[in-house]
């Protein structure tokens, strides 16, 4: 990685916290930082540590309703604005902390604007299902929106949202639906199988917009190699039609195998991979310009702390090596926090062969008949193998390959590309 870089944290941003027993436990964060540190991450040359102010309530009212702002700051359960559900439950200080944590997404969004840091992370941010008017899935204000309407209205010409959570974003993708200066791609679960059961190929934008949201709904059990070949054959081409200005990406986690609400089935390993694939395009397509949040993954010490401080790693300078040894006192905290001892290495793998997971079958499978590439394969990298996406190639009888096809054939005509030849 070329440049500086910014990571936007704070302890107070754990007081984003529904209570206990909900998912979105902020321990997930701590710990996270915890082995980020441990790990020396946030001692390289070029990184910076910043805190963040809350969000402004003009620049919050440019995504969200008034009368819903008031709402939260009221913390009384209102089924008009979806507070006080079993996803979105009350708490005395909901307002000051989901302000706090779409402050620190638009402090990374302007440091890289202001041309501060090249990159910017903030694990605490990406609630991408707040909606103008109410909380959905766990989030209260969507502060990836919030951050992307604060470039725009700073000069930004365009921003491209690529979001690879589990779960479709669709608040951030109903934002701004009819805003041909963003882009909006979402890699998830199929709305068919999960929450919050939207995000198919139909769903495009609107009048000048349209084209402009991409979804990939792939099918459960989705595994590194499907997932990666699925990134390969939409991402890329969409992204280098669009030429935007700055990435912003919602680095979710929950994709993963392990993860309880979920039905994907992704190692650390290929989360890696798509923190690794996401550099690339920043620096291909941005200058370098990359906004990473954080978003959903809730096996809390397994998971959730070993894929974000690769997306760290990757935002500050360097990929940490999938054999990387977890420090033996993470591992003790994790076992006083939650009650079992953290993972050994930084790796899903017990050996790392071709860059691939070599006891998980659904980490990189053969080539179907139809598909005419061979397995791409980094090892330097510690990038699972996977089959890229050749246009022409798919597979019509691979879930994955329908997936990758029914997205390519809405959306790519609509930017004068013609799915079956352009990759």
């Amino acid at each position: 990685m070329s440049g500086s870089a910014t990571v936007v944290w704070d302890d107070d941003f754990l007081s984003y916290d529904p209570g206990e027993g909900h998912p979105m436990r902020p321990v997930r964060l701590d710990l996270t930082m915890r082995l980020t540190r441990a790990l020396g991450l946030l001692d390289r040359p070029g990184v910076s540590v910043t805190g963040a102010e809350p969000v402004s309530s003009e620049l919050l009212s440019r995504v969200h309703d008034a009368d819903y702002v008031r709402a939260v700051r009221r913390a009384m359960p209102d089924e008009r604005y979806g507070l006080g559900t079993m996803d979105d439950p009350v708490w005395p200080q909901m307002h000051d902390a989901s302000a706090l944590v779409t402050g620190a997404s638009v402090a990374a969004a302007d440091a890289v604007r202001s041309g501060r840091a090249v990159h910017a992370v903030s694990i605490a941010g990406g609630l991408h299902h707040a909606q103008r008017t109410r909380a959905s899935g766990f989030c209260v204000y969507n502060d990836p929106a919030v951050a992307i309407r604060a470039l725009l209205d700073d000069g930004v010409r365009s921003v491209a949202y690529i979001d690879v959570d589990a779960h479709h974003g669709d608040g951030v993708q109903n934002a701004f639906y009819d805003d041909p200066r963003v882009m909006t791609i979402s890699l998830h679960q199929s709305g068919r199988t999960l929450f919050p059961g939207t995000g198919f190929p139909t769903e495009l934008g609107v009048g000048e917009a349209e084209g402009t949201s991409v979804n990939v709904a792939l099918p459960g059990f989705t595994g590194d190699a499907g997932w990666l070949r699925a990134f390969s054959g939409v991402v890329p081409v969409l992204l280098r039609a669009f030429e935007p200005e700055i990435l912003v990406t919602q680095c979710g986690c929950d994709a993963h195998r392990a993860d309880p609400l979920t039905d994907l089935r992704l190692s650390v390993d290929g989360q890696r991979a798509a923190y690794l694939l996401l550099h690339d395009l920043a620096h291909e397509l941005c200058d370098g310009r990359w906004i990473a949040l954080g978003g959903g993954g809730y096996a809390m010490a397994d998971v959730v702390p070993r894929a974000w401080t690769h997306l760290i790693a990757t935002v500050t300078g360097a990929p940490v090596p999938p054999e990387t040894a977890v420090p033996m006192a993470w591992r003790t905290e994790v076992r006083t926090r939650l009650g079992i001892l953290g993972p050994a290495a930084m790796t899903d793998t017990s050996g790392t062969v071709a860059g691939t997971a070599a006891d998980d079958p659904s980490a990189a499978s053969p080539a179907p008949e139809g598909r005419t590439g061979q397995p791409a394969t980094d090892p330097e990298r510690g990038i699972p193998a996977y089959v890229p996406w050749d246009a022409g190639d798919g597979d019509p009888d691979d879930p994955v390959d329908i997936a990758v096809a029914a997205t390519r054939r809405e959306v790519l005509p609509l930017h004068g590309l013609d799915p079956w030849l352009d990759r």
